[in-house]
């Protein structure tokens, strides 16, 4: 079964393989980008990566991954602040 998430954009679909215990994720490649760079420091969430659109994410890990994804994007889509003089 695949679902979407609200803001983040990716698709989600459980791994029946019992050797990767992990959750396959379809998303933009410039989500995956933002995926793998919070994952280059600890590697705390990928398993693997198949392609430029789809990663393995441990399934332990998705929600947790989730949110940090929510607080990068959410740092990257702040308005400019106008200053109210033309």
């Amino acid at each position: 079964m695949l679902y979407r998430s609200k803001s983040s954009d990716i698709k989600t679909s459980p791994m029946t393989n019992p050797t990767s215990p992990g959750v396959l994720v379809e998303c933009d490649p410039s989500i995956k980008a933002i995926i793998l760079k919070i994952d280059q420091d600890k590697h705390d969430y990928i398993v693997e990566d198949l392609d430029d659109q789809t990663l393995v994410i441990k399934e332990n890990q998705l929600s947790s991954l989730k949110a940090r994804l929510e607080e990068e994007l959410a740092n990257t889509q702040t308005m400019p602040e106008f200053s109210g003089s033309d």
